[in-house]
């Protein structure tokens, strides 16, 4: 019997080689079908399968749109498209890989990334998704969205590694429709009028960009233009002309959003195969198939003298669900959409035009508008309203605060519980029903149009509490570690104060961000160390409502080497920095960036094409301060000196290290003898051995 049973493999395996050859010898079609490639994505080999079957066929079964940040002034505002054809990502700001990771929305299967606005609250996230895509094999993503995109991606590819080899392609508005097989895109472009910067900052950092004569915030000693100008003394020849601003203002288009009109592709309906077996018709047989063809496609047909309707055998036809994305960043833009002819059209409740979803990424202010709300009931009780913005007060990393909170039972002062940035704006009282954004809350489109919330992240302290005190001798174990600590010396100063903000590397993780360390120098200045994505992230969840005052308090920022990882989070610190100076009443005063310069081309190219941020920062070269650098410009030693008095530092140093090129350590030794060295990326390295001791 065993030999029998041993017998049998190769000879399933002669007869299945006999088949194979005889259908080859034939011309039979059905000869095996080529293999995926293993370095082709599985759904990515699916997709290409599907467009050679040819056109005609049904679009998808499941669709819905996914809440990725619900618009919170720690993760901005993300949505993620579903459907069995493709993915989709609109908008993609700090911090939205790390949530679509933690979250296992599955990033390697994005198709298209729209964007509404070249705004960093907008693309800030764009680096690390592009790293994590090239990472994980995928060679080229659409992005959709208004002119200047173009310029980002070209300046984000200053930077050094992947990003240089990743095709990527832009569609503008300007260009045909994006189309695929799950849904139709339009592109509908909308130009605001600008807006007094005083009134926008506190609601949308960097939403409107000052240029020529637009007002700006602070025009006296300490304010960003006056920072700008002192940027510019001492350059000979370097001032900027009158005409090179206007071409640079042009080229930024702050007063342009795209809205996106999304149509899904409409899906057939269902043949009803049991009814049409009790009328007698040959189901199952290939007389079936141009029956079901004809039916599905609305035409009634003959069958042996019996004519038959779609209606009879058919469930009805789903004409495709319509959804709009829209970004209103300030009253200026209420005009420009409420005369919208693109929108009227969808006002109208035409059959094939009726909206199912409408996602506001809208501001209060903009909201409590009566324009804007006149707008909104134009669409109808048919259609449901998301809005996403900062009066979120959702979890998106629910992993990290579970377990900050269990190590919080170990030593409180260590780790503190985190906390939600909670804005201060009262909600608007809307005149039609609207759905606040939560992480992860879902609206699907098809098989049947539904909220769903099953998935909607929550954060349960008693749960999470109770998951530690469960754990066998966990509080046998705390109470030694608590004895052991009280046994410590207790003369331990206050400053300085370490606050890990990211240990992370290369990419975002669901538990560990990327590099950044904030040094608390004393109750009022710090410095930070690195600024990977989603530093201000990190910091909103330590410090909650006191991060205006803990912005305000940071003068400078190391970065230690051009490394995406170590510099991503650096313009949303700039940005946030300026708004917190505004809120708070603030004299605003630039902040000192210690860098490689290799990192001014990049800030030049977001700055001239995207949105001001120069005349935010005050530069030292990293170069300028290693021991025994002579060559070092009057300014940036000016610069070096008010440095040195603002953090009470008797010394600011820097090495060159073994990692990449240009990259450094830093160490700083302050008056009262305490000393902190910051080795950044490096192998074993000499240089920093001598400059830690």
């Amino acid at each position: 019997m065993w030999a029998r049973a041993r017998a049998l493999p190769p000879v399933f395996g002669l007869a299945r080689r006999l088949v194979a050859g005889s259908a080859m010898a034939e011309g039979s079609s059905a000869a095996r079908p080529a293999r995926r490639p293993k370095d082709v994505p599985r759904h990515v080999w699916a997709r290409e399968r599907r467009r050679s079957a040819g056109a005609g066929l049904a679009g998808p079964n499941t669709v819905y749109v996914q809440v990725v940040a619900a618009g919170s002034r720690d993760a901005g505002a993300a949505v993620y498209v579903f459907s069995e054809f493709n993915r989709y990502l609109f908008n993609c700001g700090e911090g939205t890989q790390r949530a679509m990771q933690e979250h296992k929305l599955k990033i390697s299967h994005l198709d298209s990334i729209f964007l509404s606005r070249v705004a960093w609250a907008n693309v800030g996230g764009l680096p690390g998704m592009i790293l994590t895509l090239k990472a994980m094999g995928l060679q080229r993503c659409v992005f959709l969205g208004p002119p200047k995109l173009q310029n980002y991606l070209k300046a984000i590819r200053l930077f050094p590694g992947p990003l240089k080899r990743m095709d990527l392609a832009v569609q503008l508005h300007t260009e045909p429709e994006y189309k695929d097989e799950t849904m139709t895109v339009y592109q509908v472009p909308l130009t605001g009028k600008p807006l007094a910067a005083e009134s926008m900052l506190p609601q949308s950092p960097g939403a409107s960009t000052q240029c020529g004569n637009s007002p700006k915030v602070g025009i006296g000693p300490g304010s960003p233009r006056a920072a700008q100008q002192s940027l510019e003394e001492g350059k000979e020849k370097e001032s900027p002309k009158k005409t090179d601003d206007e071409q640079k203002c042009a080229s930024r288009h702050s007063d342009l959003v795209m809205a996106f009109l999304c149509k899904i592709h409409p899906k057939k309906g269902k043949f009803l195969a049991a009814k049409a077996q009790e009328m007698g018709l040959p189901v199952g047989t290939p007389a079936i198939l141009p029956i079901i063809t004809a039916l599905k496609n609305g035409e009634s047909i003959t069958f042996e003298g019996r004519e038959l309707f779609p209606e009879e055998l058919c469930t009805p036809a789903d004409p495709g669900p319509v959804f709009i994305v829209l970004e209103c960043p300030h009253e200026g833009f209420v005009d420009a959409i409420c005369e919208n002819e693109t929108f009227q059209r969808y006002q109208e409740g035409l059959p094939g035009n009726q909206v199912a979803l409408v996602i506001h990424m809208t501001p209060e202010s903009v909201l409590r508008d009566s324009r804007y709300q006149q707008w909104l009931e134009r669409f109808g009780p048919g259609t449901q309203h998301l809005v996403l913005n900062e009066n979120s007060s959702a979890v998106h990393n629910p992993r990290s605060y579970k377990i900050q909170t269990q190590l919080n039972l170990i030593h409180p002062e260590i780790f503190p519980l985190l906390t939600t940035y909670q804005s201060k704006e009262e909600e608007a009282v809307c005149s039609v029903p609207i759905v606040r954004g939560e992480c992860l809350l879902k609206y699907h489109f098809r098989p049947q149009q539904e909220w769903q919330r099953d998935a909607v992240t929550v954060c349960d302290h008693d749960a999470f509490v109770g998951e530690a005190l469960d754990l066998p001798d966990f509080q046998t174990r705390v109470k030694e570690c608590k004895e052991s600590l009280s046994a410590l010396p207790g003369n331990v100063g206050a400053y300085p104060e370490i606050v890990f903000l990211g240990t992370g590397s290369a990419i975002p993780m669901k538990i560990r961000n990327v590099s950044s360390t904030l040094v608390n120098t004393s109750s009022t200045r710090s410095l930070l160390l690195d600024c990977g994505e989603g530093t201000f992230g990190q910091l909103c969840r330590h410090y909650g409502e006191q991060v205006d005052q803990v912005l305000c308090n940071i003068v400078a920022v190391f970065v230690s080497h051009m490394h995406t990882d170590h510099h991503s989070g650096l313009l949303n610190i700039l940005m946030e920095r300026r708004r917190a100076f505004a809120a708070l009443g603030q004299a605003f005063s630039p902040l000192f960036l210690v860098a490689p310069e290799q990192i001014m081309p990049w800030l030049h190219e977001y700055h001239n094409h995207c949105e001001e941020i120069l005349g935010d920062i005050r530069m030292i070269p990293s170069q300028s301060l290693v021991k025994g650098c002579e060559n070092i410009e009057p300014k940036a030693k000016w610069f070096v000196s008010s440095l040195l008095e603002n953090y009470g530092l008797a010394e600011f140093q820097t090495c060159e290290v073994q990692h990449c090129k240009n990259a450094f350590a830093c160490s700083m030794i302050h008056k009262s003898g305490w000393k902190v060295v910051y080795s950044g990326d490096t192998m074993p390295c000499m240089a920093l051995v001598q400059m830690g001791r």
